[in-house]
């Protein structure tokens, strides 16, 4: 296999089209996006009074 970004997205797009035919491949693809904003400023700052304590107890609660 190879790390080469380009060859991989070529082969993707390869068994896409082989499996989904090259419409159902069109409508595969839009599906997804870039998106926007920096993922991991946002995290940190969504997450920067949340303990260890915190994850357990919310775990323990979902568990009921």
């Amino acid at each position: 296999m190879t790390n080469d970004l380009s060859v991989i997205r070529e082969r993707g797009f390869n068994a896409l089209t082989k499996e989904l035919g090259p419409y159902g491949m069109a409508i595969f693809m839009r599906q997804f996006d870039n998106g926007s904003g920096n993922y991991t400023e946002e995290r940190d700052e969504l997450l920067k009074d949340l303990t260890v304590d915190d994850i357990v107890a919310n775990i323990a609660k979902r568990k009921g």
